[in-house]
């Protein structure tokens, strides 16, 4: 099926976010999938890859970056914040509804990792369907995969970095992923590798491997999987049984507490399933999930 990719953009909270809109050729407007990345992540890091074989399979992609990272606006750069990208995603939600190139009334959500909380987190009852993989649903959880020294290191940069937000200083970064012992938000063996593979070549002169520290903090007391129940449309649960970041214990029992809830499981580890075999599983899944739950036509 022939597709179309426009540049668009929408306002959060006063700050321009932009988004690819991914446009199937079909007869009527297609059902849209609003999708984000995980922490630190931009849209360029294989979102594009989802978001082909989603509208070649007949559904429009919303695509977007935060605010204060890729493409978007706001400063300082590198600012993750749980609310404030909640806001960005009800942005974006309603900006898809806004449109007539897309079928407004049958949108659905797509996250993976942090975004993967998310769209749980967001999810409302006219949301049609939701697809979250490897995704974050118990900070605390994610928190006790990260070495004792790696944590206390990273929270007393935390601390830092919030009095100085309060005095008006710069970020007190901390780099997302590092080797084993470093001081990084993921420093499992699998993560620096399988995430900076992520990265197209054509981006890495302006990638920053950095995050404001305060983030730390919020991701303790982050467990959207606690609202699973309440969500009342289609989920399907993609998880890896490896998973070093998001573990897959936490996820799978949350997970079963869905009321129209599909779990597929893959062996693979948190950021294997961006590419190669583990991508073309989990897409093939997602599509079928959503040709029964969401259909095209």
């Amino acid at each position: 099926m022939t597709t179309h990719r426009l540049d668009v953009e929408f306002y959060s909270d006063g700050t321009r976010c932009r988004a690819w809109l991914y446009l199937p050729d079909n007869a009527k407007p297609a059902p849209v999938i609003v999708m984000a990345h995980g922490l630190g992540s931009v849209r360029t890091m294989r979102l594009d890859a989802y978001a082909e074989r989603f509208s070649t399979a007949g559904y429009a992609c919303l695509v977007f970056d935060y605010r204060y990272f890729g493409d978007s606006d706001g400063e300082p750069r590198q600012i993750a914040d749980v609310n404030k990208q909640l806001q960005d995603w009800k942005a974006a939600i309603a900006f898809a509804r806004g449109r007539s190139d897309v079928d407004a009334g049958r949108v659905i959500l797509w996250g993976t990792s942090f975004s993967g909380g998310h769209v749980i987190a967001v999810a409302d009852h006219t949301v049609k369907a939701v697809v979250v993989q490897c995704p974050f649903t118990s900070g605390l959880a994610s928190s006790f995969a990260v070495a004792p020294m790696t944590s206390i290191r990273i929270s007393i940069a935390a601390l830092r970095d919030i009095i100085g937000s309060w005095l008006g200083a710069a970020p007190v970064t901390v780099p997302l992923v590092g080797k084993p012992g470093s001081t990084a938000l993921m420093s499992a063996p699998d993560c620096e590798s399988g995430y900076l593979r992520l990265i197209p070549d054509e981006e890495r002169g302006r990638f920053r491997n950095g995050v404001a520290a305060r983030i730390a903090l919020q991701l303790f007391f982050y467990a959207p999987g606690k609202r699973v129940a309440q969500l009342d449309c289609p989920v399907l649960f993609c998880v890896c049984a490896s998973d070093t970041v998001a573990p897959s214990g936490a996820t799978l029992r949350h997970a079963r507490r869905a009321r129209k809830g599909e779990i597929r499981i893959y062996q693979e580890g948190h950021f294997d399933i961006y590419d190669g075999e583990a991508f073309e599983r989990a897409t093939g899944d997602q599509i079928s999930f959503l040709s029964r739950t969401v259909p095209v036509t």
